[in-house]
């Protein structure tokens, strides 16, 4: 039977219509997000939620009327970020998107809303993540007059999708918000009322894939984190296999029956009472895009454009000399979530590698390195070491240098997933999940 799963992305919306019984992608989706808004601020990131409704709607429409059969809709899309809704269910505030960094501006005395969190609560707090943008918003005083609640985007369609005027949040994304407590799957409430905030806005939460309610008659299941998705509709081995996803950022995940958190690694709730043990980079595949536009900038100062930089580049790589002696390069040039203020670094250099060639492995290993060292610290909390590498990501399919360089630095086996849209895959098949445990359909599977 034919599923629909739906990923509001950051910079992309996609949808896939799937077979149920065999996770075959009949049909892949994309149109371009294009709702950033443009703001004064450097590190404000925020997005238009009307527009990214309307094109999402748009999608749906199309889809539905190519194949009016389907039989359920997942969600999913980017984590962590928040938008404020009123009474009735509808927006009042710009998607505050996990890209925004109000969490690390100075706030009072000089520390930022993460470092009070960090110090003063002992709990700890990213920018970007949706309770912390919260607070920001609460202690600058810039709450919209009639917001009631908060949720994330793909929330926010599920209730336009299906007229609810109250989200109901899975844990999965309300994780995503921090202040979590992933173990006992609720706020920490009490640091909230100590902070001043209270709890009076919080969304309600479930840890179940639910029915939000039909959109033409199709049922539509509340959506989950697209980290999650990705791990649903991308790895068919959970017990066995690591995740690596490059994108804009880097995350590796592993799916683990035990709770487990370190520096720079987060516990995140999964499906079946399990947890996903992640490691994600903020700059990831951008550290590669950063240096094909190095050497785009220089061709155009030349008056040279219209070259592809990344078939130069993968044509560098493999006409390198192998006798180089390679460069050092630490990518993590966005810092990272535990530390956003560290830098990137470049060591080693000689007069023999101060070449293109030299720089682009050295990036390529320092983004396979930090996702590695990330996995080394997720194997302390495992029972047993996993085998083999499940690749996803545009930065990683369409890179073979870096796909080589991930089993090599791995040791394992690689294997890129099947069907490239795997968050919408994932959240496709979450929701077919939710229809046949509640008896609504006994023909998904």
């Amino acid at each position: 039977m034919k599923i629909l799963g739906i990923d509001i992305g950051t910079t992309t919306i996609s949808a896939v219509v799937a077979d149920s019984k065999n996770k075959e992608v009949i049909q892949a989706y994309t149109v371009e997000n294009q709702s950033f808004l443009k703001s004064e601020k450097v590190w404000e990131k925020v997005q238009n939620p009307q527009s990214i409704l309307e094109k999402t709607s748009a999608l749906l429409e199309n889809i539905l009327n190519e194949y009016p059969d389907i039989k359920s809709i997942g969600l999913t899309g980017q984590m962590h970020g928040i938008l404020y809704v009123d009474a009735q269910g509808k927006a009042v505030s710009p998607l505050y998107t996990w890209q925004d960094a109000r969490g690390n501006q100075p706030l009072l005395k000089g520390k930022s809303l993460c470092q009070i969190l960090q110090e003063d609560y002992g709990k700890k707090a990213y920018t970007g993540y949706g309770l912390i943008t919260h607070l920001y918003q609460f202690m600058t005083q810039k709450i919209p007059r009639q917001a009631v609640s908060f949720c994330t985007i793909m929330d926010y369609l599920g209730m336009a999708l299906t007229g609810q005027k109250e989200a109901l949040v899975h844990t999965s994304n309300a994780a995503g918000f921090g202040l979590f407590d992933v173990q006992n799957g609720c706020f920490y409430e009490d640091i909230l009322e100590q902070m001043g905030v209270g709890n009076a806005m919080l969304p309600k939460i479930t840890g179940e894939l639910s029915i939000l309610g039909t959109y033409k008659e199709i049922p539509v299941c509340t959506a989950i984190g697209d980290n999650q998705a990705s791990f649903l509709g991308s790895v068919e081995n959970p017990e066995n296999s690591i995740l690596l996803n490059m994108g804009t950022g880097g995350q590796v995940s592993v799916c683990s029956e035990d709770f487990y958190e370190a520096e720079e690694i987060e516990a995140r709730p999964y499906l079946g009472n399990k947890y996903l043990l992640v490691g994600s980079s903020l700059c990831g595949g951008r550290a590669y895009a950063l240096l094909e536009s190095f050497f785009r900038q220089y061709a155009e100062a030349l008056g040279i454009s219209g070259v592809n930089h990344y078939a130069v580049m993968e044509h560098l790589l493999r006409t390198r000399k192998v006798e180089e002696e390679g460069l050092h390069i630490d990518t993590r040039f966005s810092g990272t979530r535990e530390y956003p203020d560290r830098r990137g670094s470049i060591q080693n250099i000689g007069i023999d590698n101060f070449t293109p060639a030299a720089f682009i492995l050295g990036i390529l290993e320092g983004m396979t390195e930090e996702l590695y060292e990330m996995y080394q610290e997720i194997e302390k909390g495992l029972k047993s070491p996993r085998t083999q590498i499940v690749g996803s990501g545009n930065g990683i399919r369409r890179n073979s240098s870096l796909q080589q360089l991930m089993k090599q630095r791995f040791s394992m086996e690689f294997h890129l997933a099947e069907h490239t849209e795997e968050a919408a895959l994932g959240a496709a098949m979450a929701g077919a999940m939710a229809v046949s445990q509640r008896g609504i359909s006994d023909d998904l599977f």
